[in-house]
């Protein structure tokens, strides 16, 4: 179905428009709190052990570039990884900032990736709810003056499929991680 896959030619538009619309949730709930601050805190995801290699468009422990936040366009950022264990069955994608005012915010998940995708999330990948209440990627927008954030990155490696549904609630999404036999992660700082 082409609504639940990141195919360019079929969704491109809807893409633009659903970014738009997360963007602008985003600056409606900066007027109370900023993001971070109004949605549903959720869990921390589990700790995994290590070995994915994963990469962002920004150094581990770097600003994230304006582009990918509500200081610029919001664009989802493109994720490269690598070294998925040869018995991983699905990949997840969690982003989260620890940092928010409420407690953890969740601003992306997707599942139901591949184990062979190498830019994240794919084509073939489910996206969950956000903290914000959308679904897919909502950007980072910490309130004013707080300090720089932590934007957590995090893939997971599954050995059996999560049969998560499109549109998930981002605590059941991290339920599904328990038992992950694969992580890797980046983070990034964000602050206004």
């Amino acid at each position: 179905m082409a609504s639940a896959s990141f195919r360019s030619t079929v969704v491109a538009p809807r893409r633009a428009w659903s970014r738009a619309i997360g963007l602008a949730a985003c600056q409606i709930a900066l007027v109370a709190s900023g993001c971070g601050g109004g949605g549903e805190s959720v869990s921390a995801p589990p700790r995994a052990p290590a070995g994915l290699t994963f990469r962002a468009p920004f150094a581990d422990g770097a600003t994230i570039p304006a582009r990918y936040t509500c200081a610029g366009r919001g664009e989802r950022p493109a994720l490269l990884m690598g070294r998925v264990p040869s018995d991983a069955r699905e990949l997840v994608l969690v982003v989260t900032d620890p940092d928010a005012p409420g407690g953890t915010f969740v601003h992306w998940t997707a599942y139901g990736i591949p184990p062979r995708t190498v830019t994240l999330p794919g084509r073939r990948a489910h996206q969950g709810r956000n903290s914000a209440g959308g679904i897919g990627w909502t950007p980072p927008c910490p309130p004013k003056g707080d300090r720089p954030h932590r934007y957590v990155f995090s893939v997971y490696a599954l050995r059996a499929p999560s049969g998560l549904e499109q549109g998930t609630e981002p605590g059941d999404v991290i339920g599904a991680l328990d038992g992950a036999i694969a992580s890797g992660r980046v983070v990034g700082r964000f602050g206004r």
